[in-house]
């Protein structure tokens, strides 16, 4: 069985680099630390122009919860507009209420201005009160893929959970694991849920390039401007052989 690898990156160096360890489809954002938001046209653009394996890019106008107003909808449904436009492949998504359901109506906005592209609903999954029932939604709405941790703070422990959705979708809905998926256990979470899909950023750091020439910072942490989060080519290529040996 061949395992899809998608790996979610922030900057067009990670696409690259992502792309040639052996992903098989990118998740594109902005702001990769904060959860991912929406990426900018540019880097979006720029990203078509050097792909060679499908590009999806979550869209998600800002930090914090997934419980949006009817103006912050409107943004969303913009948002995927202007993907479609530029030729993203698919769009990854997320709306609930505050009970901790599926916000439905913002879903059918969302699904709706996503015509004829794919859809992922991303980790807002985790959060919903019922995720079973969740499931049975965003099948019937027409969602793509589901991408979870099995509603624990990884997808390593979350794989009896993972591993109950994916019957329940029976093939209906692909179910995919994401969060702290790793080359070591990779293998131990595709053995326990069947699944046929991972999610990772594979992130690593390296030095800026810039020589130091003031102590002034613009980021708040220590080491915010000195050191650039990236993707790590050797946790691609050996989740990729881990997942696919």
């Amino acid at each position: 069985m061949t395992i899809t690898i998608e790996v979610c990156v922030d900057n067009i160096e990670s696409l690259q680099t992502a792309q040639q360890a052996g992903a098989d489809r990118i998740e594109l954002c902005s702001a990769l630390a904060l959860g991912g938001l929406t990426a900018n046209a540019g880097f979006v653009q720029k990203s078509l122009d050097l792909a060679t394996i499908p590009l999806y890019t979550i869209i998600r106008p800002r930090a914090g919860d997934f419980i949006y107003s009817e103006q912050e909808v409107d943004i969303m449904v913009s948002d995927i507009k202007f993907m479609k436009l530029l030729g993203i492949e698919g769009v990854v998504i997320g709306a609930l209420t505050p009970e901790g359901d599926i916000d439905e109506v913002a879903l059918k906005r969302l699904m709706a201005a996503s015509r004829d592209i794919s859809v992922t609903f991303h980790r807002a999954f985790d959060l919903c009160n019922d995720p079973k029932q969740a499931l049975e939604i965003l099948i019937n709405a027409g969602c793509e893929r589901v991408l979870t941790s099995g509603q624990q703070a990884d997808a390593e422990q979350g794989s009896e959970l993972i591993k109950e959705l994916i019957i329940q979708a029976d093939g209906r809905i692909s179910i995919m694991p994401g969060a702290g998926v790793t080359p070591q256990n990779a293998e131990n979470i595709i053995a326990i849920t069947q699944a046929k899909e991972l999610h990772l950023s594979g992130k690593t750091t390296r030095k800026s390039a810039m020589k130091p020439h003031s102590t002034v910072r613009m980021g708040t942490e220590q080491d915010a401007d000195s050191l650039i989060t990236v993707t790590c080519a050797k946790i691609i290529s050996d989740i990729v052989s881990a997942a696919n040996h």
